[in-house]
């Protein structure tokens, strides 16, 4: 559905965008993570043609950017990080004159727009001025203008920003709904946003692509470690040394012994999971076993080591 190849964007002697490649799927829901500066929001204005690259090309649907910027903002809804609404104006009259300029027939438009209120929650609010809503239905406005014309690619910069947790909680709903059955491209800085409703994740830094797949790709691909810690009774340095002997890719950190219990962390690679048999080897032993809790890679550890802590030497 999006195809980017080899995207540049110069502001000045600036490179915001260094040389990216990726497609979007038909259906699919990418979020699109990066810190504040990375490249992000100018991509997403290329792919719908609110910029145009310095050099490299989009393709949406086979049409691409260059050529028929027109064609492909028909095919796209955009909500852009700075919600663009006429405040003055009341619900009904934005969303009729967002249908104009998208140039719905008036028939298509009543039909579009009964579907529109009910899929974003604004039934209560239609006939209100828009500087009287509070943020979150400010938002839910701002996702019907992009979705009046049913549109086949979603395409949502930080749709969430300034909300409080129970909008966000409320958009991301409404954002899963929309995904069942268009594209969607979703920015944020937001982990736990991406986490929630993407099916893949892209992370940028520097203008950067500096991971990409899954998020239980990118957790279980990177360092491909967990962590498990261990807190036991009766046990001793020597005989927990030997449990190595269960797999040798298990290695013991952080041996500490304080008021008659032993802890440790345990690191194993994310495709093995000996906790059964460190349980029944502590049986064996007879050690009491206080706790055994397991710590997997995280989104934000992944995120932080390639935006951070190394940039894309890190990503595997």
């Amino acid at each position: 559905m999006i195809k980017v190849q080899n995207l540049v964007k110069h502001y000045g002697e600036v490179q915001a965008v260094k040389d990216i490649s990726f497609s979007v799927k038909d259906g699919e829901i990418l979020g699109f993570l990066g810190p504040n500066g990375a490249g992000k929001t100018t991509t997403l204005k290329i792919i719908t043609s609110y910029l145009s690259p310095t050099s490299g090309n989009v393709f949406v649907d086979d049409l691409n950017v260059i050529d028929h910027s027109m064609e492909i903002r028909r095919m796209i809804g955009y909500l852009p990080e700075l919600n663009p609404l006429y405040r003055e104006m009341i619900v009904y009259e934005f969303l009729e004159f967002v249908a104009r300029t998208r140039q719905l027939p008036k028939n298509r438009f009543r039909t579009r727009l009964h579907d529109v209120i009910e899929l974003c929650g604004l039934k209560g609010v239609i006939h209100k001025r828009i500087q009287e809503l509070s943020k979150g239905y400010c938002q839910r406005v701002g996702l019907a203008q992009a979705i009046m014309h049913d549109p086949k690619i979603l395409i949502l910069d930080e749709p969430t920003t300034g909300l409080d947790p129970n909008q966000i909680a409320e958009i991301r709903a409404l954002i899963k709904d929309l995904g069942r059955n268009k594209t969607l491209v979703i920015s944020s800085h937001i982990l736990q946003e991406i986490q929630a409703t993407a099916d893949r994740v892209m992370i940028i830094n520097e203008g950067l692509i500096v991971a990409d797949g899954t998020i239980e790709e990118l957790m279980s691909g990177f360092h491909g470690a967990t962590r498990l810690y261990l807190e036991l009774q009766n046990a001793t340095e020597e005989n927990l040394s030997r449990i190595i002997t269960l797999d040798p890719s298990i290695t013991i950190n952080e041996i500490k012994i304080r008021n008659g219990s032993l802890s440790t962390v345990l690191e194993y690679p994310n495709a093995l999971d000996p906790r059964a048999a460190i349980f029944h080897y502590a049986v064996e032993n007879h050690w009491i076993v206080l706790e055994m809790s397991r710590h997997k890679t995280s989104l934000e550890e992944v995120f932080r080591n390639l935006t951070v802590e190394g940039g894309e030497k890190n990503a595997k």
